[in-house]
């Protein structure tokens, strides 16, 4: 497998996977990121803090396939702006996707199983993504490879509790007092976190500029 060398202004080769120790708990928090804003760091520390992950990978997509590329920012641009996010010690920022060609999220887990079975990996997403879960490409297939957690949104609360997947999966959440457990389990599992809320968005952000 070749792995494009690229580096942003930090110095980090982040078309690699970031580096981690055998065992550790890694969540994988991926999107476009178009731009990164506080909603996302918030999502990024509570599910460091509440699942006892070892460290949370920002996996910046070359772009979301079910969204228009029109206003996508370059990767490399998107890349900075998250690392300045980022800044903490377990929290590592890779577009290792855009080096394997990955397009799809059921892809990008099926290859970090491949490349790191030593490691225990749990999706973690926002809850105002919950809603449309259902239209990403094998989305069930998703749910059976890896654990998720799902960070509450603004908004999104009430929207997760008749979406798709929580139905299609009801017997499989995780209580959220148990949701340190979910790296150690076997998928499907999932579970719903609640946390303060930040009403940043990228959409808005965007129609700023």
């Amino acid at each position: 497998m070749t792995i494009i060398r690229a580096s942003t202004p930090h110095g980090a080769d982040w078309l690699k996977l970031p580096h981690a120790e055998s065992g550790n708990r890694i969540g994988i928090f991926g999107g476009s990121f178009n731009p990164p804003h506080s909603g996302h760091r918030l999502v990024a520390e509570t599910a460091l803090k509440r699942l006892r992950l070892d460290q949370i990978w920002w996996v910046v997509t070359p772009g979301n396939p079910l969204k228009s590329h029109g206003e996508l920012l370059p990767l490399a641009e998107r890349i900075e702006l998250v690392g300045r996010l980022a800044r903490h010690p377990r929290m590592k920022v890779t577009a290792f996707e855009a080096a394997l060609g990955l397009s799809y999220t059921a892809q990008t887990v099926e290859m970090l199983r491949l490349l790191r079975s030593d490691l225990r990996f749990v999706w973690v997403m926002g809850a105002d993504n919950l809603a449309g879960f259902h239209r990403w490409k094998d989305w069930r297939d998703i749910a059976r490879l890896v654990p998720i957690a799902v960070v509450d949104r603004p908004g999104a609360s009430l929207s997760t509790l008749s979406a798709p997947m929580p139905k299609a999966f009801e017997s499989q959440r995780l209580p959220e007092r148990d949701a340190a457990l979910i790296a150690g389990m076997k998928p499907p599992v999932w579970t719903f976190i609640h946390a303060p809320l930040d009403a940043s968005s990228s959409t808005e952000l965007r129609n700023k500029h």
